[in-house]
């Protein structure tokens, strides 16, 4: 896979990209990564890569010259994704980066300041990908996120088998995890999972991570019991969780507390 991107600090990129497994893949040549300061398109002495908006406002507004000039210079096919990293983008998720992993090249496009030139957004980029409701600094990190999380996914970088049991590959969370020692100060392993017994484990992995889901993420949740991916047995137990927290609620609301009464 190729991916480019546009920033104005290149350097960024260094450390996330040289080790773990993004690292791995770029000296396997699973994939290539390409970074474009698109401050050395800018064509006054200054490299001004910024202006003040129209109309007025705080903040300063990337303009729409370097990057296109940039974008254009990188000749990526006429198919490849270009997409601009905002908060005002479609939220990344798993199957997001399932799609582009799919794909033989794409183009991040790392926002700065107040923003881009609208004719970016409108003449350029052909999506835009949020991180989340938050705003960070630049669109750095968030290229390396979604840099990360699309690389894992491309076919040999990581064990298939270690993928299928991630959070949010098979929609819900993970379940937990526990490794030696069998005990640690008090805290022991549950039982089912050095029982030997593998259909027992299943079970309760698959029961774990639908309680994660359910007290985590319950939109999560809400999709799949909306998509009817979920089996008599699990809509039962989640029932019962769910009066379960009713019974618990209505205890404590019901709770008489007596404070003493000096006379």
């Amino acid at each position: 896979m190729r991916i480019a991107i546009f920033t104005l600090f290149p350097d960024m990129f260094a450390g996330p990209f040289g080790a773990s497994i993004v690292g791995r893949a770029v000296a396997r040549e699973q994939v290539a990564i390409s970074l474009h300061n698109f401050r050395d398109m800018a064509t006054d002495r200054h490299h001004t890569v910024d202006d003040y908006p129209y109309g007025g406002g705080a903040g300063m507004v990337l303009r729409p010259e370097p990057l296109f000039a940039s974008v254009e210079a990188a000749a990526l096919p006429p198919e490849a994704p270009i997409i601009l990293l905002t908060p005002q983008g479609r939220p990344f998720d798993q199957r997001a980066a399932a799609r582009l992993a799919a794909l033989p090249v794409m183009a991040l496009i790392c926002g700065h300041y107040e923003g881009v030139d609208e004719r970016v957004r409108e003449h350029l980029a052909t999506e835009e990908i949020s991180l989340g409701d938050f705003v960070l600094s630049g669109g750095e990190i968030a290229a390396m996120a979604v840099v990360d999380a699309v690389v894992r996914l491309l076919p040999g970088v990581i064990d298939p088998l270690s993928l299928e049991e991630e959070s949010h590959h098979a929609a819900l969370l993970e379940y937990p995890h526990y490794t030696r020692p069998a005990e640690f100060r008090g805290w022991a392993v549950p039982d089912v999972l050095i029982s030997g017994n593998h259909a027992l484990i299943a079970r309760w992995r698959r029961e774990q991570a639908l309680r994660r889901t359910w007290e985590r993420r319950p939109d999560i949740l809400a999709a799949e019991l909306a998509r009817d991916a979920l089996d008599r047995k699990e809509r039962r137990l989640i029932a019962e969780w769910e009066e379960a927290r009713r019974g618990d609620a209505e205890s404590v609301a019901t709770e008489v507390i007596h404070f003493p009464v000096d006379k």
